[in-house]
């Protein structure tokens, strides 16, 4: 293994033990691939996330096929569909799944068939693309029972919405990406804030969409 390969291992172990500290990766959920090339670093299935080592840590090729596998009997993760859709059709060089409780509340507050919609909140601006006064949308797909059934509407969602580089899945979390993995990081810290704002909002009777502020939105 090259002192490269095990520096990527290593992010994914780090980023795991983050995200369990968030509280978005209990119980072994959540997880991460990492791209270099055309090699996937990608975390296991099953595993408790904070206890994650990098000899456990699968490694892919762009196509999604496993060109290695760690010596343990580990699975690969039910998301390896979902990464590579991400990573095929925006060359993603990182995708998070988080089970943040944030995203999973607002994804409630979403209608039927539409998509969660942000504006006018200041961490807009962490987001890849966005600016304060847009009206962002990142969609929302309904949960199914397996993870690895959610792959078409993953790729077809990722497909629809080019703009956004996150798609919600309700009742259960958020696939997001990044240019590599620091930059993922960060859209997902920023993804779970506003998702935090929205909910707090809602609780407290303010229509986020619709509520007074000071000044108009600029002319387009």
């Amino acid at each position: 293994m090259t002192a490269q390969n095990q520096a990527f291992r290593e992010t994914i172990c780090e980023l795991c033990r983050l995200f369990y500290g968030f509280g978005w990766a209990s119980g072994t959920g959540g997880g991460i691939a990492v791209r270099h090339g055309d090699t996937v670093f990608m975390a296991p299935s099953g595993v408790e996330k904070e206890k994650l080592l990098p000899e456990h840590i699968f490694e892919l090729d762009r196509q999604g096929h496993v060109t290695k596998a760690p010596t343990q009997a580990f699975e690969l993760t039910a998301c390896a569909p979902l990464f590579m859709a991400a990573i095929t059709q925006r060359n993603a060089g990182a995708v998070l799944h988080s089970h943040s409780l944030n995203v999973v509340l607002a994804s409630a507050l979403v209608p039927p068939g539409e998509p969660l919609r942000l504006t006018r909140m200041e961490m807009m601006k962490g987001l890849e693309g966005v600016g304060y006064f847009d009206v962002h949308e990142i969609p929302v797909i309904d949960n199914t029972a397996q993870e690895h059934e959610l792959a078409e509407t993953m790729a077809q969602a990722v497909r629809d919405w080019p703009r956004a580089n996150a798609v919600i899945v309700r009742n259960h979390g958020v696939y997001i990406w990044g240019r590599d993995a620091s930059h993922a990081k960060t859209q997902a810290e920023c993804l779970d804030w506003l998702c935090a704002a929205l909910v707090h909002m809602s609780a407290a009777g303010i229509d986020h969409l619709n509520y007074d502020r000071s000044e108009p939105a600029p002319a387009t």
